[in-house]
């Protein structure tokens, strides 16, 4: 038999982008070695000192890579797990830039992203026997990589396979027996041997459909039966469709800890969440409602005028118009409308920007992180580990809407957070599909 010829050994070239995304991203390559170029260590300085995330993933990267490079040179191979049974490869940093293809007079510009161009076609050069890969998240860096004739890839990790495929939080079962409707009907709970062939999802949404009526209902994980799910107004909110029923009885679930709830813009993500949390107020000590800040076109907020709660306040409002709406459900005379104004005043009710919750813990909150699709799957870890006791998570976002440069629908914060953790007793996930802010909303959704 002929033998079978091995592939060639594999180096992977990270851009700056990609230690923004994940610190650790240098571990998880298995066998193949990761080269950094040296300008990517630039770019990271310039990173190093804030609040935000790519502060953190950039000051954690550092760390990373002097503890491994103790007692070697950088530009020597080093490996990324010392020991003789180590299945990890090696790392080194590119000190070397002068590739014969040059990057710099190729695209007219001694911009950092050529820089690093560059030292991955050096290293094409000077290892013509490895295959050698540039991953970065910056798709225009990718296709100029590709004009060079160097291979480039997406960092891979933490991505969602199949968008198409990703759970939704919701089944519809057609031709069900009637008398296990009109049981749902009756608050018995059914056992889902008695319905379905296989075992529904933990805390799974369902419409269960007869040619007389239908029911809706949801997996309880915790009695492994069938249970009605009640359509019920929050705080003067109604639901209008029976995703939102579902995500109001996710949130109102004192057995849940964990929500997400999906859907483009004008299906009530974070209305409802707001609306849920203050309708349970007194099972918690607080409120808070949170978002990423995401600057437009970029830019620091430092270009903003005024003080912090100045530059901040563009992107809380938001926050503040879904309040108002419930506020405004009832008369400036109301307890109701009292209470709302008295809960933020006492700092029952905190609406604030995520960066300022980094390194907290929380106990006997409920809190609702809104536009959760531009954070990073990390991101997503660090908020969820820093729940206390009596802490209820509700994530909120468009997994389509990206507002952020380097994540996609795939690889955002929120897609990883439904695709890893559906199936288990204490999450629950539901995508609203239907707008509910008006026709004209909807027209733009459908149409434009």
């Amino acid at each position: 038999m002929a033998k079978k010829k091995s592939s060639p050994k594999k180096v992977f070239v990270l851009d700056t982008s990609v230690i923004l995304y994940a610190h650790d991203a240098i571990m998880h390559f298995e066998e193949h070695d990761v080269a950094i170029p040296i300008t990517v260590l630039e770019e990271l300085d310039n990173f190093k000192k804030g609040n935000d995330s790519l502060n953190f993933e950039a000051r954690e990267f550092i760390r990373l890579l002097d503890r491994l490079a103790k007692g070697h040179k950088l530009d020597e191979w080093i490996p990324l797990q010392p020991g003789k049974s180590s299945k990890k490869g090696k790392f080194k940093v590119l000190m070397d830039l002068d590739s014969k293809v040059n990057a710099l007079r190729i695209f007219n510009d001694n911009k950092h992203d050529h820089q690093i161009l560059n030292a991955a076609l050096k290293l094409q050069e000077s290892e013509s026997d490895k295959q050698v890969i540039f991953i970065t998240k910056d798709i225009n860096l990718r296709l100029k990589a590709k004009s060079l004739e160097l291979v480039a890839e997406d960092y891979e990790t933490g991505k969602v396979s199949n968008l198409n495929t990703l759970y939704t939080g919701k089944k519809i079962y057609e031709n069900v027996d009637n008398k296990y409707i009109d049981a749902l009907h009756q608050n018995e709970h059914i056992p889902w041997e008695d319905i379905f062939d296989k075992k529904p999802v933990d805390n799974e949404f369902s419409i269960l459909k007869s040619d007389s009526g239908s029911v809706l209902c949801y997996f309880n994980a915790e009695t492994k039966c069938l249970e009605k799910v009640e359509k019920r107004p929050v705080y003067g909110i109604k639901p209008r469709n029976a995703e939102q029923t579902f995500a109001v009885h996710a949130i109102l679930n004192p057995e849940i800890k964990l929500v997400s709830i999906q859907g483009i813009a004008g299906t009530g993500k974070t209305l409802l969440a707001l609306a849920a949390a203050l309708e349970s107020r007194r099972e918690f000590k607080q409120i808070y409602l949170a978002r990423p800040i995401v600057p437009l076109s970029n830019k620091d907020i430092g270009y903003l005028p005024g003080d912090i709660k100045s530059k901040l306040n563009p992107y809380m409002e938001p926050l503040w118009d879904n309040l108002k709406f419930i506020q405004n459900q009832w008369n400036e005379t109301d307890k109701e409308f009292i209470r709302i104004t008295e809960m933020v005043n006492k700092e029952k009710l905190m609406i604030t920007p995520l960066a300022y919750i980094r390194g907290r813990s929380f106990s006997n909150i409920i809190f609702i992180i809104d536009e959760a699709q531009n954070l990073t799957p990390h991101e997503i870890k660090t908020i969820i580990t820093r729940a206390g006791e009596n802490t209820k998570i509700i994530f909120t976002g468009d997994i389509r809407q990206i507002d952020t440069p380097y994540l996609d629908s795939q690889s955002n914060g929120m897609s990883y957070l439904i695709d890893r953790l559906k199936d288990h007793p204490l999450y629950a996930h539901v995508t609203l599909e239907k707008g509910e802010r008006s026709e004209l909303a909807n027209l733009a959704n459908e149409m434009l």
